[in-house]
């Protein structure tokens, strides 16, 4: 049996722009983890998900395509994984099999509710990985973030697959997205394993080393939000508005990159007001655009942390979900925890995963 495990994500700054190539993020992978089991089969394999059934939904083969059994199905990401990953075992001469594939994730709460932590990325990285030691592919972290990539978009078509990259490398990192309209003609022209062999124009993906004092603490408001359709909503809005919207990009990259500046110099002051200046840039966002990324909840959550000594902000999409904060000591974190209880939101137990390492808790450092 084959047992894979991917984190989830957090943003941590750069929501918005990161979408246009060349504009930097930062992101961060979380202890909580998809995981995606694979056992060999015989002539009939599997797809199982207890977050949409227990029942297994079964498939077979037509000319080597994965064919199942039922019309409608809920496993689109999982699909695009396999099916990419499968292209691109045929490309080095590996014959296809049969397996049965299960997903268990962390990434929701006990009733289902999404935290915002990126699990459709996770279990695309997740099938990636579970394939490629089923095939012996012998992919690279990077090979597996552009296949992993490539079957996201196909699904949902937006998004700057920072939680893919997040997913993929683990720990903190500095992420920009690739020219998607250049990979999406490559795609077109090339076998698989020349286009994950390119380099991608724009794609940056850079480990950070983290200040040790620096502490996260994340809160989540109890309202999740659907990152893809507020990307489409703000890709609607931002065409009436575009000489300002072209600002809002050259001011996040500036921001941004003062922040991974930051991070190299291990200067939690700075790091922290360019989270307070990021902040401010998504609320300008949502003045351009009229989409909601700081909810009132969300607010809260940040107004609260500012009072305690943080730098905070919301985190992803917004609409929702979580709010991210950066401390430099440990005093403040438990007053606030108290606070945001008393508010309705819930601090959430989460570290920063590393691959290969036994992480250590952020709090207690």
């Amino acid at each position: 049996m084959i047992e894979v495990s991917t984190p989830g994500k957090l943003f941590i700054a750069g929501e918005y722009a990161v979408v246009e190539p060349g504009h930097p993020a930062i992101i961060v992978a979380v202890d909580q983890f998809v995981t995606v089991t694979l056992d060999s089969a015989e002539n009939v394999g599997s797809i199982q998900s207890a977050q949409y059934s227990s029942l297994p939904v079964r498939w077979t083969r037509r000319n080597n395509e994965l064919v199942l059994d039922i019309r409608e199905n809920p496993f689109h990401y999982v699909l695009a994984a396999i099916r990419l990953t499968e292209k691109y075992a045929q490309e080095q001469h590996k014959e296809l099999s049969f397996y049965h594939l299960k997903v268990t994730s962390e990434l929701d709460n006990s009733n289902g509710r999404k935290y915002g932590l990126g699990s459709s990325g996770a279990v695309t990285v997740a099938t990636v990985k579970a394939l490629s030691l089923f095939y012996g592919l012998e992919l690279s972290e990077e090979a597996i973030f552009k296949l992993s990539a490539l079957a996201h978009l196909e699904v949902q078509g937006n998004g700057s697959c920072g939680d893919i990259a997040a997913s993929c490398y683990g720990g903190w990192i500095a992420f920009s997205t690739f020219d998607h309209q250049w990979v999406n003609d490559q795609a077109k022209k090339q076998t698989l394993t020349t286009l994950l062999d390119a380099t991608w124009p724009k794609l940056m993906i850079q480990p950070l080393t983290v200040p040790k004092k620096l502490r996260l603490l994340i809160g989540w408001t109890g309202s999740p939000a659907s990152t893809s359709d507020l990307v489409d909503q703000v890709n609607e809005s931002k065409e009436v508005q575009e000489t300002a919207y072209q600002q809002f990009l050259e001011d996040s990259k500036a921001c941004v990159e003062t922040m991974i500046a930051g991070f190299h110099s291990e200067n939690i002051s700075l790091i922290q007001t360019q989270i307070r200046k990021n902040r401010k840039l998504l609320q300008q966002l949502t003045s351009l655009t009229g989409v909601t990324i700081e909810t009132p909840a969300l607010k809260k959550l940040c107004n609260l942390a500012q009072t305690y000594g943080g730098a905070a902000k919301s985190s992803g999409a917004g609409g929702g979900d979580c709010g991210i904060v950066l401390f430099k000591q440990k005093s403040g974190i438990l007053p606030l925890m108290s606070s945001w209880e008393k508010e309705g939101i819930t601090p959430l137990p989460l570290h920063v995963y590393f691959y290969g390492k036994q992480e250590k808790d952020e709090s207690k450092r």
